[in-house]
């Protein structure tokens, strides 16, 4: 007997309307949502991950949302166990699943496999350290070749954290990255899930993402970085990274104007679109596509798809 689908993924930019549209997916398959952004994980941050609040969500149960500590780190690992387990969770109700949001890595860890990652040593990562200070990032990619040939070949010229990171985790436990990624097998079954990318017009977009900072400034988004601020978190944790969190606390600070923080949000976001446009595009070329911004349109490009993909559920 075939598998019965019951997952559909929902991936595609920020301010394309996922969130929406997740809603009515979910309502239409009789489904519970699980959150599939990085940056939604977080509490604190509601306005500027756009997180949808409980006037949004209404009868639909939302997963994974403002559930980890922005002074926390959650991983790739650490979202895919939580959302493994939900996943199984919600099967056992009887239930479907739309996994939506907007970080692919995410998508790609449930269909293909996480590689488990080592941690690696104060004493590895001080002699690479030392080795990257000696030699630069030729250095780098001469020990990744050596090492990891199949993954160095995957890396970019100049990109010295991918090398590292190749060179730690076979020092670190004898085998290379590709080896452990490539015996690494699906978390979900492919076969059970339905990929759809929305990949609308790039400036319609863009106009929107401006638009929609606007109303998240209006709404509090500034307020909402000045409690962040108070925490004195790290700079270097997840959530202090959020797209147009940076800015504002720059501002907070004094460093720069409100209008120079809410521009330099609009550009960031911009290219954060940018960059997640191209992974679902490129990333996943066989899932189902979606174009419109309009909610209307979008609505029955999405119910097209679930009709044609998706057994009806029980009335």
């Amino acid at each position: 007997m075939s598998l019965r689908r019951d997952i559909l993924l929902l991936g595609g930019p920020t301010a394309s309307g996922k969130s929406a549209l997740a809603i009515h997916a979910a309502r239409r398959l009789d489904a519970e949502i699980i959150n599939a952004d990085s940056l939604q994980v977080y509490d604190g941050l509601r306005i500027l991950t756009a997180r949808p609040g409980a006037d949004d969500t209404g009868d639909v149960p939302h997963h994974l949302f403002g559930m980890i500590d922005p002074g926390e780190r959650c991983s790739v690992g650490r979202w895919t166990r939580l959302a493994v387990d939900l996943i199984d969770d919600v099967r056992s109700r009887g239930r479907r699943i739309v996994l939506a949001g907007g970080t692919g890595l995410y998508f790609k860890a449930l269909l293909d496999g996480l590689a488990p990652a080592p941690d690696i040593p104060t004493e590895i990562q001080a002699e690479i350290d030392a080795l990257y200070a000696s030699g630069g990032v030729e250095a780098l990619r001469t020990e990744a070749e050596r090492l990891d040939p199949v993954g160095a070949a995957r890396v970019e010229a100049g990109d010295r954290q991918r090398l590292m990171r190749l060179i730690a985790v076979a020092r670190a436990c004898g085998r290379s990255l590709s080896q452990l990624q490539a015996d690494t097998r699906p978390l979900i079954d492919p076969a059970s899930a339905l990929g759809v990318a929305i990949l609308p017009d790039r400036a319609a977009l863009y106009a929107r993402i401006e638009a929609r900072f606007d109303v998240m400034i209006e709404g509090g988004a500034l307020d909402e970085a000045r409690m962040i601020a108070g925490r004195a978190l790290a700079p270097d944790l997840p959530a202090m990274k959020a797209v147009g969190l940076p800015p504002l606390l720059d501002h907070l600070a004094g460093r720069i104007t409100l209008q120079e923080a809410v521009e330099t949000a609009k550009r960031d976001s911009r290219r954060y679109a940018k960059r997640q446009f191209t992974w679902f595009s490129n990333q996943h070329p066989d899932w189902a596509r979606m174009t419109s911004l309009d909610p209307k349109g979008a609505c029955a490009e999405l119910e097209a798809i679930l009709d044609a993909h998706f057994e009806s559920t029980p009335s």
